[in-house]
């Protein structure tokens, strides 16, 4: 993952590659914004249910040391109830820099598609209750426009899973 290419992100690229349907949706970042999700959501016009944010976070000690989940813009993350999921003792937000460097990408716009370093992935399961759902095309450098992507939720679980391994589960609120 060398950065975006003129054809795509590194996400986009991935799923072009893999036959996989999906629709791009641009908005444009304002610096004044802290909360990229509520911002997307109100940009885009979608509710922040079906808008999931990627979370790096630092299991501790083993290999990998970190993984990620996945859940909807409007929910915070239990780190707690993650722990257990990955089977770890404990669990915190991975550094900005470590989960830049692991994904690729820029914090704030982690894509949970083709990141650098492949981790255990788990998608909150309320993703099942749309046909669609909306998450971060990548975003390499601050310059760019932010981009969402919609995914066929059916599509991603079972088109995505040979390449990037990923688990449905509760994560409690």
């Amino acid at each position: 993952m060398s950065g975006k290419s003129a054809r795509g992100t590194p996400a986009t690229e991935a799923l072009t590659s893999a036959g996989i349907t999906f629709a791009l949706h641009s908005y444009t970042h304002h610096d004044d914004s802290r909360d990229f999700g509520a911002e997307a959501a109100r940009e885009l016009g979608v509710s922040d249910l079906r808008i999931f944010k990627t979370l790096v976070v630092d299991v501790g000690s083993g290999r990998p040391s970190l993984a990620v989940g996945i859940v909807p813009v409007a929910t915070q993350l239990d780190l707690k109830a993650f722990a257990a999921i990955v089977g770890a003792k404990k669990a915190a937000m991975a550094k900005p820099a470590d989960a830049s460097r692991s994904s690729g990408y820029v914090v704030g716009g982690i894509s949970p598609i083709a990141q650098k370093t492949q981790l255990p992935t788990v998608l909150d399961e309320t993703a099942q209750l749309f046909d669609t759902i909306f998450v971060s095309a990548g975003v390499t450098s601050r310059r760019n426009s932010e981009k969402c992507m919609r995914l066929s939720a059916t599509r991603h679980h079972d088109g995505v899973s040979n390449s990037i391994p990923c688990t449905f589960q509760t994560l409690p609120r």
